[in-house]
């Protein structure tokens, strides 16, 4: 497999997409946050000093996926046409995080969509802090992605 983002000199470019068919495309991202259970319980009841846990990690999630490309060197600025974040827990201890992104374009948003799950595991971090410092951060990784010259990717349990 021949890797695209290096020019003739073996210096990194981004990738020429000039040619390449517009398609719909969408990619759905996952991540979690292992925390204590009383760390959990003080998110869903809304009681964590900086405020509402939930609402600014999805804000944050949306605004990063927005600005991937300002993120990540060989990424290609991208008309983003929605950003959805789910949140769930299925356990005691594990917040799960899920971001779907969309867009009509030339190239994925498979790194949209795995920026907008991490910058919003980051935040939710970032605001239990001073309640729990040992919180752990993963795994995240692509879930799905749809359309595009390479076609549709599920990733199959393991």
């Amino acid at each position: 497999m021949e890797l695209t983002h290096f020019n003739g000199q073996g210096r990194a470019r981004m990738v020429d997409v000039s040619d390449k068919e517009v398609t719909k495309r969408m990619a759905t991202a996952q991540s979690m946050v292992r925390m204590a259970p009383e760390t959990l319980s003080a998110i869903k009841a809304g009681s964590i000093g900086k405020g509402d846990v939930l609402a600014v990690a999805q804000v944050a999630g949306i605004m990063a996926a927005k600005k991937t490309a300002d993120w990540i060197p060989m990424c290609h600025p991208l008309p983003l046409t929605g950003i959805d974040i789910h949140f769930s827990d299925n356990s005691t201890d594990e917040l799960y995080i899920e971001a779907t992104v969309k867009t009509t374009g030339k190239t994925g948003v498979e790194m949209e969509a795995l920026t907008a799950v991490s910058a919003a595991a980051l935040t939710v971090y970032d605001m239990c802090k001073a309640l729990q410092k040992d919180m752990v951060i993963g795994p995240t990784l692509l879930a799905s992605k749809t359309g595009g010259k390479n076609g549709d990717y599920a990733r199959e349990e393991a």
